[in-house]
């Protein structure tokens, strides 16, 4: 399979400026692809992991990736359908920018790494115009699908040049990296065309080729990397990697297959096969489990993924004593577990676990044997609780009849 086939198989394209030109780029040697990064915050959600899995692929046909961190960018704001983005500082966005970078560069470690603010700071305002805003015409501008949105709400000029700074990063790619593509997701479809015409007018170039991808949603049309509790994050310190497992387990069978595709490097005969099974078995939810296997493993790595299913399995029988320490670590957070003091008693754990509504249910749930300390029976009201008897002297599991369950960490 070609690479431009395996972009269609995978539900990566939805806009290309010109066809023919992008499949003979794509299918060739050695073109150089960028894709761009703005640091609104200090992580990527896993909605970016589209543009990564696509990057990987151009990796493997031998192109090479060109990422672009929005230094500059990021102090504009991209215009949302809805209302003004609230502006960072200098010290944010470069500060974002490092993040987002070191971050990318744990699945890219071979990419081109570039930050717009190193020449956009350069161009002083006569020349901003004179020299880039001559070439866009307000009626153009105004055309785009993200600015037309806004025209009824408002939109600030900051926000309305936007466009023609992102035009400028692709000339500059272009005439000093000899960057021939941009990739994006469709909402940037109207800045990827302004760079092509910047392109354009400037130098009379028409082999550069511009494209964009459907945005990731699912099936009845929300926003996709949402939970209850939030975004989902890359970042393990945003969404512990236990949260982003559960978060693909749960995938819908309407999603499934789009999710494969976009989300995975799974090749697409084993795509193909895990689709087909899910949809005789789906009860087995076999395609789930390998989605989530997936993600979290190139997120963060097969020997999290290890952790991950052995926590996932043991909270799910309620025997968590053969985790590790690392473990215990990931089960807590997922927990949501509570911290408790040291010498604390039993009675007292109960209630602040809420494992009891008071300490009088305490006793009766004491009483009828129904509570245990790490699988030991606690039969006597005045049990106490002391760190040396905790899962490497930090945690425990306090057992309230065979479902209820809490952790708890010694503070």
């Amino acid at each position: 399979m070609l690479l431009y086939d395996e972009l269609l198989y995978r539900n990566m394209i939805k806009d290309v400026s010109d066809e023919n030109v992008a499949k003979k780029l794509l299918n060739g040697k050695n073109v150089r692809v960028y894709c761009g990064f703005d640091p609104t915050g200090e992580s990527l959600t896993v909605g970016h992991l589209v543009q990564i899995i696509r990057m990987k692929l151009l990796e493997k046909y031998n192109h090479t990736p060109v990422v672009l961190i929005g230094g500059a960018t990021g102090l504009i704001g991209d215009p949302k359908e809805t209302s003004e983005r609230k502006l960072l500082t200098l010290e944010e966005s470069l500060h974002n920018a490092k993040m987002i970078e070191a971050q990318i560069r744990k699945y890219l470690p071979n990419a081109i790494y570039v930050n717009n603010y190193d020449w956009i700071k350069k161009i002083d305002l006569i020349s901003f115009l004179r020299d880039y805003g001559k070439n866009f015409n307000v009626n153009y501008m105004l055309a785009k699908d993200t600015v037309s949105k806004r025209l009824e709400t408002g939109i600030s000029y900051t926000e309305f040049s936007y466009m023609i700074l992102q035009a400028i990063d692709w000339l500059h790619l272009y005439e000093n990296y000899d960057v021939k593509i941009q990739f994006g997701g469709s909402d940037q479809w109207g800045n990827i065309t302004s760079g092509l015409e910047l392109i354009r007018k400037k130098l009379g170039e028409t082999k550069t080729v511009g494209m964009s991808s459907p945005l990731l949603l699912k099936s009845d049309g929300t926003k996709f990397g949402k939970s209850e509790s939030g975004t989902i994050w890359i970042d393990e310190n945003l969404t512990s990697p236990y949260e982003l497992y559960q978060y693909f387990i749960n995938t819908g069978d309407d999603d499934i297959e789009n999710y494969l595709k976009t989300l995975t490097l799974l090749e697409p005969k084993e795509i193909d096969v895990l689709v087909a099974k899910q949809k005789e078995v789906p009860e087995s939810r076999i395609a789930q489990k390998a989605l989530a296997e997936e993600v979290c493993a190139f997120a963060h790595g097969r020997n999290t993924l290890k952790m991950v299913i052995n926590v996932s399995e043991s909270l799910f029988s309620g025997d968590l004593s053969n985790l590790t320490k690392e473990e215990l670590v990931l089960a807590y957070n997922a927990l949501e577990g509570v911290e408790i003091e040291n010498n604390v008693s039993i009675i007292k754990a109960l209630t602040e676990t809420n494992l009891a509504s008071s300490n009088r249910e305490a006793r009766t749930f004491i009483q009828s044997g129904a509570v245990s300390v790490n699988d030991i029976k606690v039969e006597d009201f005045n049990t106490i609780l002391l760190k040396e008897n905790a899962y490497y002297e930090r945690y425990m599991i306090i057992r309230r009849g065979k479902k209820r369950f809490q952790m708890v960490k010694f503070k």
